[in-house]
């Protein structure tokens, strides 16, 4: 049986008269993302955020392919609202259902990633939420960072190094530092949540021009 199909009910699949799909797969995610973001850094930051969410749901025995397309998708909308943060996540779900698919437990992520924007009164609550947001985060910071070293090589990137640097808050000072640290409640340690991500990045330094 497919991973996915566990997180719907028989009774959302059937009572839903728009015929709503209430799953996706990777295959409609990479179309999706193709038609709504063209940025190539908007590509790659949702790329990074796929990587990293996929290498969590390993590490806590969840679906990886559901938090992979959540994170891939989760700035969906970004380069249709602009610098209008007060729509972003909520613009996402909209595209998400406009492209005729319905899935809350995506839904609700994608909004509760946004929660410090301010404009939201969804709280992130669960594992998978505070994950989102701080795989986000911490993807943007890891970049900075390593387009900042002589040799722009991910390879050479290490949690120590990012972990000193996160000290400095005028460094990538638009990075949000404590949705990365709010990793730890999800009961992963903050170092082991730095190293995963780094490695995920890492599997992926080519794609994103940092080999």
């Amino acid at each position: 049986m497919n991973l996915a199909i566990q997180h719907y009910t028989l009774q959302e699949a059937t009572s839903n008269p728009k015929n709503m799909k209430n799953q996706i797969t990777l295959e409609e995610a990479q179309e999706l993302l193709k038609k709504h973001l063209h940025e190539q850094y908007l590509l790659h930051h949702s790329r990074e955020t796929e990587v990293i969410m996929r290498a969590l749901a390993k590490h806590f025995g969840e679906d990886e392919e559901f938090w992979g397309l959540t994170g891939l998708l989760h700035d969906l909308d970004m380069e249709e609202i602009g610098t209008d943060y007060a729509k972003h996540g909520d613009r996402t779900v909209e595209i998400l259902q406009e492209e005729g698919y319905d899935i809350p437990e995506m839904f609700q992520t994608i909004k509760s990633h946004t929660e410090n924007l301010g404009f939201t009164d969804i709280k992130r609550e669960s594992k998978f939420e505070y994950s989102l947001s701080a795989a986000e985060n911490i993807s943007g910071f890891i970049v900075a960072y390593t387009l900042m070293r002589p040799d722009k090589k991910l390879e050479n990137v290490t949690v120590k190094s990012i972990k000193k640097k996160l000290k400095d808050k005028s460094f990538a000072a638009k990075v949000n530092r404590e949705l990365i640290n709010d990793i730890e409640k999800t009961g992963l340690e903050r170092s082991e949540f730095l190293q995963i991500a780094i490695d995920a990045m890492k599997g992926i330094a080519g794609e994103i021009g940092f080999q």
